[in-house]
Formats: C-alpha cells, structure tokens, sequence
C-alpha cells in the first residue's frame, strides 16, 4: 500500500480524537460517532481543495482514506460481508454529509446545525461544534493540500 498519504489521514484521526467533540453528544460515545466525525473532517477537507487542486490527487487521498477506514473495520473483527455493508453504508453516509456541506460557508448556524443533527446525536446546544467546523474550514483554506501531504502542518483547532 503507497503511505503517500498518510500524513492527512492521520491529521483527520487526530482531529477526530478532540473530546471536545463529543461534550454535545445525547449518547455514549460510539465507534459509530468517531466515524461521523471522521466523515465530517474529510468532507470540510475535500469542501476545501477541490477548488485549487487536481481531481487525480484528490481521488487517490479519497481511496485511501476509504481504504484506511476498511482496514481499521477489520482490525475490529468484522467478516468480509459485515465489512462490506458497513462500508457502503459509511460511504453513502460520506456522500450525504459532503452533499449537505457543499453550501456550509452560505448557511445560517440554525440550519448548519441541523446538518450536524442529521447525523449526530446531538443536545440542544451544538453551536460549539458549528463554530468548531467553521474553525476548521477556515483553518484548512488557510493551507495548502501538499503542505499537508508532506505533514510539514498538523491540523489543531
């Protein structure tokens, strides 16, 4: 497997692992729920550079995130039949999500919100996380894709 990438798939783990983030779950916090949140970093991060950046690139960080994401699903001890629906559920979910982002910067934080609800599990209060991936869409506009491809950023919000 080429590691060309890794550095942006571990930067998206690591954001991912922000306890902050979980402080406005209604629920425990999930395989399931990291995942969502893994989901929602990499859509901002594709939001973000598919403007400037080429496709080709692009769709081979998307492989391998997707791959990546396969292979952590199998350390768990999913069989190949639960991995592969699993897989396309979460790569339905990804679409959705990124679907729903693609206005973020247009939206009111009320409806951003309940993009975010869609999805999550959330309490009354998910300002917090609103203003979070606005942060962090900022943040990733402000940097360029090989800046982090070569890990010479890593990604805190």
């Amino acid at each position: 497997m080429n590691y060309k990438y890794i550095n942006i798939y571990n930067n998206l783990v690591n954001l991912t692992r922000n306890k902050d983030l979980y402080i406005n779950l209604s629920s425990s916090d999930t395989f399931s729920d990291r995942l969502t949140f893994f989901l929602f970093h990499f859509a901002f991060f594709l939001k973000v550079f598919k403007k400037n950046n080429d496709k080709k690139k692009l769709q081979e960080i998307y492989d391998y995130v997707f791959k990546q994401i396969e292979l952590s699903i199998r350390e768990i001890g999913y069989g190949d039949v639960v991995i592969n629906k699993k897989m396309k559920v979460y790569i339905n979910t990804f679409h959705s999500i990124l679907n729903k982002i693609d206005k973020w910067t247009g939206l009111n934080e009320l409806d951003k919100n309940k993009i975010l609800s869609n999805f999550l599990f959330l309490n009354n209060n998910s300002s917090k996380l609103t203003n979070y991936f606005d942060k962090y869409e900022l943040l990733l506009s402000k940097n360029t894709l090989n800046s982090l491809i070569k890990g010479v950023i890593k990604l805190k919000i």
